[in-house]
């Protein structure tokens, strides 16, 4: 299932990019990546669930554990994370959680 995904930190760093889920299930993620992501890394990352109105956005924590890279591809790296933690958003929560990122 293609989700997107943002991630917004990696260990100690804040950052802001965008993904696009290639599996998703309830023990974790994997997405595909133009750059590599260290293993063992923690991750704070969101999901936004598309077709509802308004979306509905999951912020995850967790950890990377796999990180393989795919020859000749545009993306050439595949990334799982663990779903270790949680919790749906509100819109509201979503919104300034957004504008702080």
């Amino acid at each position: 299932m293609q989700l997107p995904l943002q991630i917004i930190q990696l260990g100690s760093e804040k950052v802001n990019r965008v993904e696009q889920t290639r599996d998703i299930s309830s023990g974790g993620v994997s997405f595909l990546s133009r750059s590599e992501v260290p293993v063992d890394l923690r991750i704070e990352y969101l999901i936004t669930l598309s077709g509802s109105n308004p979306p509905v956005r999951i912020r995850c924590l967790g950890k990377v554990i796999r990180n393989s890279r795919r020859e000749g591809e545009s993306l050439p790296f595949e990334v799982a994370v663990t779903m270790d933690r949680y919790q749906f958003m509100s819109p509201q929560e979503s919104q300034a959680y957004a504008a702080a990122s």
